[in-house]
């Protein structure tokens, strides 16, 4: 099988040697990414090559791990080249599914998202199986052989939880971080250590991956809205938006 791994960062590195790893018989092993540096330490790193948009050769599988905003264009340079299958792992499925399916309509196609950073796998990984077949079949196992636990959703359901689970979340904890004062370790309460924890860990990786969340789900605006709520609430109206943030769900 011949792979072509367009984006050959964090996610991209993920998906390629995850794959490699896991197939009975690795695939060969192509790179491509808008940052030289970033694909030759990449194919160094795996034991593949580069490969540049003005180069004419197909693959068998495409797997787009770019940034959010450049699935469309990558879909349109590169999804054509790939004679059996395209995948995706960039984080957002509805334009995703719409770009592989018009650049690549003959193929498989299927959206994968590791709700996780690289760094922190195995853990769940969302499928969106538009036009599933035997090679993408392979790849997902290969994908819950290294131990994640994958589970099949539609592309709408998953952009709908990312607006909790991803741009919710990040506002939220960044928010709390330009709000909050220094505090010596001894008045941390057991709230407030877990809250400074989540924001070391969302503060420590590329804030555009975190722009391009906010610019895809819109979380801010609705943790604001929020904010203001409790900001402006009497006794008893914050002893009903207390229950309501509470509630199960």
């Amino acid at each position: 099988m011949k792979l072509l791994v367009v984006g050959a960062g964090e996610m991209g590195t993920w998906f390629a040697r995850t794959v490699a790893r896991e197939l009975a018989d690795p695939p060969e092993l192509a790179l491509a990414d808008a940052d030289d540096a970033v694909a030759d330490a990449a194919a160094d790193e795996l034991d593949g090559r580069v490969v540049t948009a003005d180069a004419d050769e197909r693959f068998d599988v495409v797997c787009l791990a770019v940034p959010i905003p450049a699935v469309d264009d990558a879909a349109e340079t590169w999804g054509g080249r790939a004679d059996r299958a395209v995948l995706d792992v960039t984080g957002v499925m509805e334009p995703a599914v719409a770009a592989m399916a018009a650049a690549a309509p003959d193929t498989e196609r299927v959206s994968v998202h590791p709700l996780f950073a690289a760094d922190s796998a195995p853990g769940n990984v969302a499928v969106v199986a538009d036009e599933p077949g035997p090679v993408t079949d392979r790849i997902r196992a290969a994908i819950a052989a290294a131990g994640n636990d994958c589970f099949e959703t539609t592309a709408a359901e998953h952009d709908e939880a990312m607006e909790t689970v991803q741009a919710r979340v990040h506002a939220a904890v960044l928010a709390f971080g330009l709000a909050a004062e220094e505090v010596s370790e001894p008045f941390r309460t057991p709230a407030s250590a877990a809250m400074f924890d989540l924001l070391d860990q969302v503060t420590g990786n590329d804030p555009r991956v975190y722009s391009d969340i906010q610019t895809a789900f819109e979380g801010a605006d609705g943790v604001a809205g929020a904010a203001r709520e409790l900001a402006d609430a009497d006794a008893e109206a914050f002893a009903d938006l207390y229950r309501e943030a509470g509630r199960d769900r």
